[in-house]
Protein backbone atom coordinates (compact mmCIF):
# COMPACT_ATOMS: atom_id res chain seq x y z
CA UNK A 1 0.00 0.00 0.00
CA UNK A 2 2.93 2.65 0.90
CA UNK A 3 4.47 1.86 -2.64
CA UNK A 4 1.15 2.61 -4.26
CA UNK A 5 0.84 5.63 -1.98
CA UNK A 6 4.47 7.01 -3.36
CA UNK A 7 3.41 6.31 -6.45
CA UNK A 8 0.27 8.20 -6.56
CA UNK A 9 2.21 11.54 -4.83
CA UNK A 10 5.11 11.35 -7.10
CA UNK A 11 4.92 15.12 -8.89
CA UNK A 12 5.17 14.08 -12.74
CA UNK A 13 1.93 11.74 -11.77
CA UNK A 14 -0.01 15.08 -10.41
CA UNK A 15 1.30 16.98 -13.19
CA UNK A 16 0.72 14.73 -16.07
CA UNK A 17 -3.37 15.00 -14.75
CA UNK A 18 -3.17 18.27 -14.85
CA UNK A 19 -1.95 19.03 -18.30
CA UNK A 20 -3.99 16.14 -19.42
CA UNK A 21 -7.27 18.06 -18.43
CA UNK A 22 -5.76 21.52 -19.44
CA UNK A 23 -5.36 19.69 -22.85
CA UNK A 24 -8.97 18.02 -22.84
CA UNK A 25 -10.49 21.97 -22.01
CA UNK A 26 -7.86 23.29 -24.95
CA UNK A 27 -8.76 20.98 -27.55
CA UNK A 28 -12.64 21.84 -26.71
CA UNK A 29 -11.71 25.82 -27.10
CA UNK A 30 -9.91 24.71 -30.45
CA UNK A 31 -12.71 22.27 -31.73
CA UNK A 32 -14.85 24.93 -31.01
CA UNK A 33 -12.76 27.73 -32.90
CA UNK A 34 -11.87 25.38 -35.98
CA UNK A 35 -16.05 24.98 -36.03
CA UNK A 36 -16.52 28.73 -35.88
CA UNK A 37 -13.85 29.40 -38.90
CA UNK A 38 -15.51 26.23 -41.44
CA UNK A 39 -18.89 27.98 -40.74
CA UNK A 40 -17.32 31.40 -41.57
CA UNK A 41 -15.69 29.62 -44.58
CA UNK A 42 -18.94 27.83 -45.22
CA UNK A 43 -20.78 31.00 -45.49
CA UNK A 44 -17.83 32.26 -48.04
CA UNK A 45 -18.78 29.78 -50.12
CA UNK A 46 -21.80 29.18 -50.02
CA UNK A 47 -21.67 25.29 -48.26
CA UNK A 48 -20.85 25.16 -44.49
CA UNK A 49 -20.08 21.51 -44.82
CA UNK A 50 -17.79 20.19 -47.05
CA UNK A 51 -18.69 16.39 -46.54
CA UNK A 52 -21.25 16.35 -49.41
CA UNK A 53 -18.64 17.78 -52.27
CA UNK A 54 -18.43 14.92 -54.72
CA UNK A 55 -15.77 15.03 -57.75
CA UNK A 56 -15.76 12.70 -60.66
CA UNK A 57 -17.95 10.58 -58.80
CA UNK A 58 -15.67 10.47 -55.85
CA UNK A 59 -16.61 12.27 -52.67
CA UNK A 60 -13.71 14.04 -51.62
CA UNK A 61 -15.45 16.95 -49.11
CA UNK A 62 -14.90 14.80 -45.87
CA UNK A 63 -10.72 15.09 -46.91
CA UNK A 64 -10.78 18.69 -47.43
CA UNK A 65 -13.07 18.89 -44.30
CA UNK A 66 -10.73 17.29 -42.19
CA UNK A 67 -7.44 19.06 -44.23
CA UNK A 68 -9.22 22.31 -43.49
CA UNK A 69 -9.58 21.54 -39.91
CA UNK A 70 -6.15 20.24 -39.56
CA UNK A 71 -4.42 23.54 -41.24
CA UNK A 72 -7.16 25.43 -38.28
CA UNK A 73 -5.97 23.53 -35.44
CA UNK A 74 -2.44 23.69 -36.15
CA UNK A 75 -2.06 27.55 -36.67
CA UNK A 76 -4.42 27.45 -33.22
CA UNK A 77 -1.52 25.60 -31.62
CA UNK A 78 1.64 27.25 -33.14
CA UNK A 79 0.46 31.08 -32.86
CA UNK A 80 -1.06 30.44 -29.11
CA UNK A 81 1.20 27.58 -27.84
CA UNK A 82 4.55 27.09 -30.11
CA UNK A 83 5.33 31.00 -30.60
CA UNK A 84 4.84 32.30 -26.82
CA UNK A 85 6.62 29.17 -25.16
CA UNK A 86 9.61 30.04 -27.78
CA UNK A 87 9.67 33.47 -27.07
CA UNK A 88 9.49 32.76 -23.41
CA UNK A 89 12.37 30.33 -23.60
CA UNK A 90 14.45 33.10 -25.19
CA UNK A 91 13.22 35.63 -22.41
CA UNK A 92 14.52 33.15 -19.85
CA UNK A 93 18.13 32.57 -21.69
CA UNK A 94 18.39 36.19 -22.26
CA UNK A 95 17.97 37.15 -18.30
CA UNK A 96 21.15 37.11 -16.44
CA UNK A 97 22.33 34.05 -13.80
CA UNK A 98 23.27 35.58 -10.36
CA UNK A 99 26.77 35.63 -10.21
CA UNK A 100 28.37 33.27 -7.33
CA UNK A 101 31.88 35.36 -7.57
CA UNK A 102 32.64 36.55 -4.52
CA UNK A 103 30.48 33.46 -2.62
CA UNK A 104 32.65 31.51 -0.13
CA UNK A 105 33.07 27.96 -1.40
CA UNK A 106 32.05 24.60 0.05
CA UNK A 107 35.84 23.93 1.38
CA UNK A 108 35.85 27.56 2.86
CA UNK A 109 32.57 27.53 4.93
CA UNK A 110 32.94 23.74 6.02
CA UNK A 111 36.66 24.79 7.72
CA UNK A 112 34.52 27.71 9.06
CA UNK A 113 32.28 25.52 10.73
CA UNK A 114 35.27 23.28 11.84
CA UNK A 115 37.02 26.58 13.40
CA UNK A 116 33.89 27.73 15.12
CA UNK A 117 32.82 24.24 16.30
CA UNK A 118 36.72 24.08 17.87
CA UNK A 119 36.61 27.17 19.64
CA UNK A 120 33.05 26.52 21.14
CA UNK A 121 35.01 23.33 22.46
CA UNK A 122 37.12 24.75 24.19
Amino acid sequence: MKGFKNFLLRGNLIELAVAFIMAAAFGAVVTSFTELVMDIIGTVVAQPDFSALVVAGVNVGRFITAVVALVIMSAVVYFFIVRPYERFTKQVAKEPVPSTAGAPTSEELLSEIRDLLKSQAR
